[in-house]
């Protein structure tokens, strides 16, 4: 009895070898196609949509275009190695020496690679009328989110102020910023032998009040130098 159940245990690890060396199921060249010109037109789209509606401060033009580079490759890996568990298998050997150190330098940029890989992942893996709903989806919010912004001319400002001749009085300052800005706060305020250096981070509703501001500033400080930049860049 113990002699049968070891030749049925050889038997099933047997079987288990010749399926992880001969398991393969068919790739529909056909899919394949249809998924090839469906990530280029997502991709296509997709890219058009970050050069309009993104904020990032990179070339958006050249970034955009590792999209569908990317989604395709993504899509090219899931179609071949889910018709094979040992492929599926030698894949995490495979990415496990793998080391990207591409610098991402702003979130939105690592969101829409993430949504580039979302879309080959789910084209490899045959689930088209997913993906389509997704990619409709995300063009909706962020086309939507892009003309109710475009509506308003709200921007968050660095104002920087430095002056080496006038004592600049912080009270005045924080007076015309609340008259021409929107949750203003305070980030730096220096005042040594006679030099000030004043900075606020503050939001601004009209792209007139920066000009406002600085003419009554310059009319109590006349010898004062104002920045006004965006304040991402901080």
């Amino acid at each position: 009895f113990a002699h049968l159940n070891f030749l049925w245990m050889e038997n099933k690890w047997n079987l288990f070898e010749n399926f992880l060396i001969t398991e393969n199921s068919s790739i529909s060249l056909t899919d394949f196609i249809t998924s090839s010109v469906t990530i280029i037109l997502l991709c296509w789209i997709l890219g058009i949509t970050y050069q309009k509606v993104a904020k990032s401060l990179s070339n958006r033009k050249d970034f955009s275009a590792n999209f569908m580079i990317l989604a395709f490759t993504t899509m090219l890996i899931i179609t071949i190695v889910k018709s094979s568990l040992a492929l599926s298998l030698g894949l995490v050997g495979a990415l496990s020496i793998v080391r990207f150190r591409a610098a991402i330098k702003e979130p939105e940029e690592l969101a829409f690679i993430f949504f580039s890989i979302a879309i080959g992942l789910g084209l490899g893996a045959n689930q088209l009328p997913i993906v389509l709903t997704a990619f409709g989806v995300f063009m909706v919010v962020l086309w939507g989110r892009f003309f109710i912004q475009g509506k308003s001319e709200n921007q968050n400002i660095f104002v920087s102020i430095n002056s080496n001749q006038d004592a600049v009085e912080l009270a005045v300052v924080r007076e015309l910023m609340n008259k021409y800005f929107s949750q203003p706060l305070l980030k730096r305020f220096d005042q040594v032998d006679g030099a000030s250096e004043i900075a606020y981070v503050a939001n601004v509703q009209k792209s007139t009040n920066l000009e406002l501001f600085r003419n009554d500033l310059l009319s109590a400080y006349p010898n004062t130098n104002i920045s006004f930049l965006d304040s991402k860049a901080y």
